[in-house]
């Protein structure tokens, strides 16, 4: 009985499996493995979990580098199979994958595509040339550090400006090794490259060489703002330069009454009328008998107080007989002037030697010889006598924060000091 079972067995195997492949051996497992290979190709895994699920060979034979057990093949070819991400795919592959997106023959891939706006050469030399403080390329001079880092000039001399006021030494902000004016120097070869890069109009946002863009917002670019022609006369029109002759063909300005623009022109005649004062006493303080200038230098000091206070002050100087000293302070003596982006300088003419009669004197300072100073002309006066020795704190007339932040970087501020002498 049990014989009959044995030889009716292989003959239904025969007629309905067919032989193994010499490769595969007599496994008695190959028809899972052949399951699974086919579950492989339909669902390709990642190379990570196709060796994992494949055993220690890679292969899915059933040798040495197989696995014989039943139960862990079948567990592995029921386990679900996730698709294939691009992360997954090589680089090659991805870039196929891109062109075949990009569209039928012939229309371009993104492989060949034009460079983008950032990927320009000028654009990225832009990256590299900038200042390392503002991000901005160098519209005048640009200085590096003993590193090679660089600095444009505004910022270089806000760095050492705010070292001054802290009482510090200033560092490059990239690697902090010390910087002064005279183991910082300048990058021509900087400069020069970053004048033939381009750089954007303020107004019209055309990009033009840095060298010319300058001309280009101040001449040549039709955006930049103006003024109506009428302006003196009230109109307060402001916009693009090729719009300014529609306007003022369409202005209401010039058709008014003469009584309807009067406070626009009284407006115009109080400041003209200012600058008329301020010359003409110019020139009659020229005609005083008694008129001497010194070319000064005022150097830094610190208080003695609890927080040490940076001031300016000269050393003693003759006029008229008597000595003198002139005192300089920031911001009138904040408390941390370097938390401050508007800064300015104000000082004070100081009699140091007594004096029988009052002395009234006319003062005011200029650019000197020795300095490159920029300033305005702004005229004060004093009565010195032994109760009243120090004139008030007046404002030095800079033009803006910036110059006050170089003449701060400066080991000292040199100017002229005109004084007039009114006799009685």
């Amino acid at each position: 009985m049990a014989d009959n079972v044995i030889e009716s067995a292989p003959s239904s195997s025969v007629q309905q499996v067919p032989a193994p492949a010499p490769s595969l051996g007599t496994n008695p497992v190959y028809p899972l493995i052949s399951a699974e290979i086919h579950v492989a190709d339909a669902n390709p895994l990642p190379p990570s979990s196709r060796s994992s699920s494949e055993g220690p060979s890679g292969s899915g034979s059933g040798g040495s580098g197989g696995s014989s057990d039943p139960s862990a093949i079948g567990s592995s070819s029921g386990a679900t199979t996730r698709p294939p991400s691009a992360e997954d795919e090589p680089e090659a592959k991805r870039k196929k994958v891109d062109s075949g997106r990009a569209g039928p023959a012939g229309a371009p891939s993104s492989s060949t595509a034009a460079p983008s706006h950032q990927d320009k050469l000028e654009y990225r030399l832009g990256g590299i040339l900038c200042c390392a403080v503002c991000l901005d390329l160098p519209k005048t001079a640009m200085y590096q550090c003993q590193m090679g880092h660089l600095m444009c000039a505004a910022c270089f001399t806000h760095l050492l400006a705010d070292a001054r006021l802290r009482d510090q030494i200033a560092t490059c902000p990239n690697c902090r090794v010390e910087i002064s004016k005279s183991n910082a120097s300048r990058n021509l070869a900087v400069e020069k490259a970053a004048s033939e890069l381009p750089s954007e109009c303020q107004f019209c946002n055309r990009e033009f060489p840095s060298k010319s863009l300058e001309r280009h917002e101040q001449q040549e670019c039709e955006e930049r703002p103006t003024n109506c022609k009428y302006y003196r006369i009230g109109c307060l029109w402001k916009g693009p330069v090729h719009e300014a002759p529609e306007h003022e063909q369409n202005c209401s300005h010039p058709k008014k009454s003469g009584y309807e623009v009067m406070t626009a022109l009284q407006v115009n005649d109080a400041k003209y009328e200012e600058e008329r004062k301020l010359f003409s006493t110019l020139i009659d303080l020229l005609s005083y008998e008694k008129i001497i200038f010194n070319d000064l230098q005022m150097k830094p000091y610190r208080t003695d107080e609890y927080v040490h206070k940076l001031f300016y002050e000269t050393s003693r100087f003759s006029a008229f007989n008597h000595q003198f000293v002139v005192k300089g302070r920031i911001n009138k003596s904040q408390r941390d002037p370097h938390q401050s982006s508007e800064r300015q300088i104000t000082y004070q003419l100081i009699l140091k030697s007594k004096t029988t009669t009052p002395l009234h004197i006319h003062f005011f300072a200029l650019r000197g010889p020795f300095s490159e100073m920029k300033v305005n002309t702004q005229i004060y006066k004093h009565t010195f006598s032994d109760e009243s020795n120090e004139s008030e704190y007046y404002v030095l007339p800079l033009p803006d924060s910036s110059e006050c932040n170089r003449l701060l970087a400066a080991k000292a501020i040199n100017f002229r000091l005109l004084m007039f002498l009114l006799a009685k």
